[in-house]
């Protein structure tokens, strides 16, 4: 007799659904693309309830960003093989992050946010993926280093070296930015 799914889908659901906003976040600065990454999100989810029955009630947030980025990797190389699609998926992003200005701001904080958010958006999209990947889940979705090393199937080490060699390149490209160059 098989066993019963049910339990299995409703931890899943129960404690990885709760993190759809960080998934989304995660596979938008993996695939720069907000369509992209609602469809990563989407089948990332998908992945997951078909895979629930291998979730044995670890952190469900780590789970879930593993499933996200491993489809964001596939999906990414699909896209590669199709086409130059991708390459328009930044410009967008940045365009989605600028055109929704806090409803408090006066038009001249709105418009330095909004350049604020494309260089952000254009530093991150410099970096090597690897690197991105650390930097999104260390310093926007505030992970630990250990959940970071179990989502991207690195060591520790590796995770802290990667976080190191991103920051130190958003501090170059924002000193040649300000130097003029």
């Amino acid at each position: 007799m098989a066993p019963n799914p049910a339990p299995a889908r409703a931890g899943f659901e129960s404690a990885a659904l709760a993190h759809l906003d960080a998934a989304y976040g995660l596979a938008r600065w993996l695939v720069r693309d907000p369509d992209l990454a609602e469809d990563v999100v989407q089948e990332a989810v998908l992945r997951g309830l078909n895979y629930a029955s291998s979730f044995r009630g670890e952190d469900g947030r780590a789970w879930l960003m593993r499933i996200v980025r491993n489809t964001a990797y596939t999906m990414l190389a699909a896209r590669r093989r199709g086409g130059p699609a991708e390459a328009e998926g930044g410009e967008r992003a940045a365009e989605a992050m600028a055109s929704h200005p806090d409803p408090a701001d006066d038009p001249e904080a709105a418009l330095a946010r909004r350049q604020d958010a494309g260089r952000l958006e254009r530093a991150l999209a410099a970096l090597p993926i690897e690197l991105r990947e650390c930097l999104v889940l260390k310093e926007f979705e505030e992970l630990s280093y250990k959940e970071i090393a179990r989502i991207t199937g690195v060591p520790i080490g590796t995770v802290m070296s990667r976080l190191w060699r991103a920051r130190q390149a958003l501090i170059a490209m924002g000193e040649e930015e300000r130097d003029g160059g």
